[in-house]
């Protein structure tokens, strides 16, 4: 059975929210190290800019009780609630509200998620969606099933190769292209950023990508999975759970010991392959998008 995070609120001191500075990384890390596969995204962008705004991607705000971190929010391309009780969550909102929205997406614990989402609402407006039910998955452990050797890490040469797919899966996944508005250029650059990280992974048939995932996140013994993505041509053959086992392997072999991932309930195929690789569900998220 699993639990929904919910930190402890009732009959808290009252806080005072103001941003992180780079003294208070040893802080920052005790309330992220509580949960490194939840927070394993902050924890990696946080780690290169060590709570510099530019170099982090965005500043991070703090919740302090009596002078000591509680709670945090990283206010960067999405909003991420952290360790965030009731009250530290309604401070938050009234500093949103004031600054207007300058992010594309909140993402979280469901229960952080849906209160932050319920206070900022009547003030900034209807949103694209909301993802409510997404279940947070981990694997520590090798694999439980064959793993596919036919899957490997991407070169940089393959780049071309694998566009349409990280189009294709962006596409799925978001809803919009990652394409439109001239972005498509900052898109390849990602992708090409992935691929030279060794962080991408794909199996490949006369030289089209038909299965591919990356590893989006990486941080405090900690890695998280991202778009995973099979040819629509080959859904249900069950090309996935082995392909989805190599990739774990490498992770846990090249980049953290731990693996995350989180996916929508509704994609049931998803969560079947998941579960047969290995993972564990150990909450449950929800992502607000813009």
């Amino acid at each position: 059975m699993t639990v929904d995070h919910r930190s402890p609120s009732a009959d808290s001191p009252v806080g005072e929210v103001r941003d992180l500075t780079t003294g208070e990384i040893e802080q920052f890390w005790g309330i992220l190290d509580t949960d490194p596969d939840a927070y394993c995204v902050v924890a990696e962008r946080v780690g290169v800019g060590q709570l510099d705004p530019p170099a982090s991607g965005g500043p991070t705000w703090g919740w302090f009780v009596d002078g000591r971190l509680r709670s945090a929010l990283y206010v960067g391309a999405n909003l991420m609630p952290i360790d965030a009780t009731s009250q530290a969550l309604e401070a938050f909102a009234i500093r949103l509200r004031a600054v207007g929205r300058r992010s594309s997406a909140i993402v979280g614990y469901r229960s952080d998620v849906l209160e932050l989402w319920q206070q900022l609402e009547p003030t900034w407006g209807s949103c694209r969606e909301v993802r409510g039910d997404q279940p947070l998955m981990v694997i520590s452990e090798p694999p439980l099933t064959q793993i596919d050797e036919a899957v490997v890490p991407v070169a940089i040469t393959d780049l071309d190769a694998l566009m349409p797919a990280a189009v294709a899966m962006f596409s799925e996944e978001v809803g919009v292209s990652p394409l439109a508005g001239g972005r498509g250029p900052g898109y390849r650059a990602r992708v090409a950023s992935s691929i030279l990280e060794g962080r991408s992974y794909a199996r490949f048939h006369n030289g089209e990508v038909v299965f591919k995932a990356e590893i989006g996140a990486i941080g405090r013994g900690s890695c998280q999975l991202q778009g995973v993505w099979v040819d629509p041509r080959l859904r249900g053959t069950g090309i996935a759970i082995p392909a989805v086992a190599a990739v774990v392997a490498a992770a846990t072999r090249d980049h953290a010991a731990r693996v995350s991932l989180y996916a929508n309930r509704y994609n049931t195929a998803a969560l079947h392959t998941y579960r047969r690789v290995g993972f564990r569900q150990v909450g449950t998220f929800a992502t607000v998008l813009f």
